[in-house]
């Protein structure tokens, strides 16, 4: 399993990296925007500095099939492995063929409905990114679908080389879902990850075991204690 961060701001990617098991990055033109990113050569280039070795996720801006290639081609030729996102529409996945069909790894993105994903996922799609609470907040169960996806996948026999990647969440519950569903890997905003391990429940364990064992051995830590 893959857990992405899907933030381009390049001190939460830092944090993130210090703190979680991070496997990626993923960043869109919104995701851009909210970052203030004007310099979009510059940015990509300090994301790979900070990552390494670990891939990263970029969307095309082009809205035709034509002009999505170019991106991608342009993208993976300035920055080396880079996987291209492209929304599923049918320039989409006309763009998600040309440049697969070329060895480009490609993330389809913008998934609503399991049909989106089987027609990326028989065009060459790398990654299937399921849009799950924007699904959730228009009445789709997009837990379903991404058990359907994952059924499609092994039926088709591309286990393996396409993995449904749960994308676009508001909580730690829709992280969950995803999983349980099926999603083999997850992109998540970092502030997420810091709400749902800053719960009071959390904090009050951790500030009982801390009295506890301040009344037993006062400020001395367990390192000092056995130290031979």
């Amino acid at each position: 399993m893959e857990l992405l961060i899907d933030t381009a701001d390049t001190e939460k990617i830092r944090k993130a990296l210090d703190y979680y098991p991070v496997s990626g990055v993923t960043c869109n033109p919104t995701i851009l925007r909210r970052t203030g990113s004007a310099d979009f050569s510059r940015t990509v280039e300090e994301i790979l500095g900070i990552i390494g070795e670990r891939p990263l996720h970029v969307q095309v801006s082009a809205p035709d099939a034509a002009g999505m290639v170019s991106e991608g081609k342009a993208l993976t030729e300035r920055f080396g492995k880079i996987y291209v996102k492209i929304p599923v529409d049918s320039e989409g996945v006309k763009a998600i063929r040309i440049l697969s069909s070329s060895g480009t790894g490609v993330t389809a993105t913008a998934i609503y409905t399991a049909l989106q994903g089987i027609l990326a996922m028989l065009s060459g799609a790398s990654y299937l990114a399921v849009y799950c609470n924007r699904m959730e907040s228009t009445d789709i169960d997009f837990a379903n679908v991404i058990s359907e996806l994952r059924k499609a996948i092994e039926l088709h026999g591309a286990a393996g080389k396409c993995r449904v990647l749960g994308a676009s969440f508001r909580n730690a519950r829709q992280i969950v879902s995803a999983i349980a569903a099926g999603a083999e890997d997850v992109t998540v905003d970092p502030s997420l990850l810091d709400e749902a391990l800053s719960s009071s429940l959390i904090e009050g364990a951790a500030e009982t075991f801390r009295k506890d064992w301040i009344a037993l051995y006062g400020e001395k830590r367990i390192d000092s204690l056995i130290q031979p």
